[in-house]
């Protein structure tokens, strides 16, 4: 199977595409906006302890207050016990005997959140959701500091290998490994490109992870108050480090710099890809050349179209995603079960491609056409469980009901697609989207370099624009405007057209 991840790197905007034999399997996307915070580890301080809920909010500095699930409370029992010795000395109870409180307690009792966090306590948390719609990020304090071989977990006392290692001879060499060069109390997640990976290579990125865990203890030692401690890597570093596998045959970059700085960490943490890099040169758009582009607007679509002619469609609600598969055109060629059957495993693999590309998550529920035998309702169960294996994101799958209905989860971290490059439309008060002005404004940007070819050097561009979206490009976006005429050469003129649809735009020289 053929592999390539494919990055357009501008200064407003990264795309990054994991492309799969010719198609688009994963897509991730970072903007100059500050929003990609996951990972991120803060010094945070407890803002209101909400025992109902079984939660905190935490002040990390973010524009909003983030949120700390009692589950995700690394129990310290150090800290607790100094802190019911306070609470006690500060309503007058009496201590008694040496025995210490951590000793007499199981850390698998269950603790409520007022027994681990109190008001104003400071305390280190990890982004592992960032904001999505209305709501703040969700935090844990279950740090794990990834590499591109290992995973550090400072509070955990484990050693995990990774599920796509399947040769257990493999498995067990890498355990033992770990289990001798590791320090005490220290757990590690071995990935899945630690195969075959030397005892030598696996103890200098121990090491490494080691030493930014202690820089990040002494950042938060002498921090005062609510702040980042540790920034993760950018959207294309992380792309190298947990997607530019084995099984991905090269990595095709546009940008120079980007390329310079993908080619430095490889020959820090994986020399031996550094001939699977490339520097793409080309006049047209590297996403225009691999397809990307057509693949991005498709799934921005409601309806997806089969190939025996049936069809899907995808309604994102704010409580659920809901999906229906319909026959559409196909009439198939024996009986009226054979169809829809045949149609049915047919948008199975449709649909876990599109979760993957969209980056649906959350509730799912799935509506099948009625079918009546038992026995195929297990094989469309079972094919969909299949399609789901190649996903990176956790999920969960229910049996189909009578009903055709199948309901699952999908570990959500990041905003869906949908959410990321559209907003809600004005035209029709919110019943329906349209992209974001953002989103045209970048666009413009990307026609701009393919019009940039077939103008003479030193000619004016004009772009006629809805107002909206000009006053976004002469103002949020001036910076962007700048950096693309030092590109092309070239001056850029922005023109308001009032009778413009925002989405509309017209260029010409």
């Amino acid at each position: 199977m053929s592999s390539e991840l494919i990055i357009n790197a501008r200064p407003h905007e990264t795309r990054v595409a994991l492309v799969e034999n010719g198609t688009v399997v994963e897509l991730h996307i970072e903007r100059r906006t500050g929003q990609e915070i996951t990972g991120n580890i803060y010094k945070g301080r407890v803002a209101k302890v909400l025992p109902g809920m079984q939660a905190a909010f935490v002040d990390t500095s973010l524009e909003r207050s983030a949120f700390l699930y009692v589950s995700d409370v690394y129990r310290n029992f150090d800290e607790i016990e100094r802190l019911m010795l306070q609470n006690s000395m500060a309503n007058g109870d009496e201590i008694h005997g040496e025995t210490l409180w951590k000793d007499r307690v199981s850390p698998e009792i269950h603790l409520n959140i007022e027994d681990l966090l109190r008001e104003g306590q400071d305390i280190m948390v990890q982004v592992s959701k960032e904001p999505i719609g209305t709501k703040g990020a969700r935090l844990t304090s279950h740090i794990s500091l990834p590499g591109r071989h290992l995973v550090l977990m400072p509070t955990v006392n484990h050693i995990g290998i990774s599920r796509r290692i399947e040769d257990t001879a493999e498995r067990e060499r890498l355990r033992q490994i770990m289990q001798e060069i590791r320090p005490d109390s220290y757990g590690f997640i071995v990935r899945t490109v630690s195969e075959g990976a030397d005892r030598e290579k696996l103890r200098s990125e121990m090491e490494f992870l080691l030493r930014l865990w202690n820089n990040i203890q002494e950042r938060m030692a002498k921090s005062t108050g609510p702040c980042l401690l540790h920034r993760d890597l950018n959207i294309i570093l992380r792309s190298v480090r947990d997607l530019f596998t084995r099984e991905v045959d090269r990595l095709v970059i546009d940008s120079r710099e980007e390329y310079q700085n993908v080619m430095e960490f490889i020959a820090h943490f994986a020399p031996r890809l550094r001939y699977s890099v490339e520097l793409y040169e080309g006049d047209e758009p590297i996403f225009d050349l691999y397809g990307i582009e057509i693949e991005i607007s498709r799934a921005l679509e409601k309806k997806v179209w089969l190939k025996s002619g049936g069809y899907i469609v995808i309604e994102l609600t704010e409580a659920l995603t809901a999906i229906d598969v319909n026959t559409g055109s196909y009439v198939g060629k024996r009986n009226l079960e054979e169809t829809i059957l045949k149609t049915n495993v047919e948008a199975v693999k449709e649909i876990a491609y599109q979760l993957r590309l969209r980056n649906i998550g959350g509730l799912i529920v799935i509506d099948f056409i009625d079918m009546e035998k038992k026995t195929n309702r297990e094989r469309v169960f079972a094919a969909l469980k299949e399609a789901l294996s190649k996903d990176r994101a956790k999920t969960h799958v229910l049996r189909m009901s009578e009903l055709g209905l199948i309901e699952m989860t999908r570990k959500r971290t990041r905003e869906s697609l949908n959410r990321l490059l559209c907003e809600p439309c004005a035209y029709c008060d919110g019943i329906g989207t349209l992209k974001s002005k953002r989103t045209v404004c970048y666009e413009i940007f990307r026609d701009l370099e393919r019009e940039a070819k077939n103008t003479q050097e030193g000619d004016n561009i004009y772009v006629q624009v809805n107002p909206e979206v000009g006053d976004m490009l002469k103002e949020e976006e001036q910076e962007s405007i700048i950096e693309m005429e030092k590109m092309l050469n070239k001056r850029i003129i922005i023109l308001t057209e009032e009778n413009f649809h925002l989405e509309q735009y017209e260029i010409s020289t």
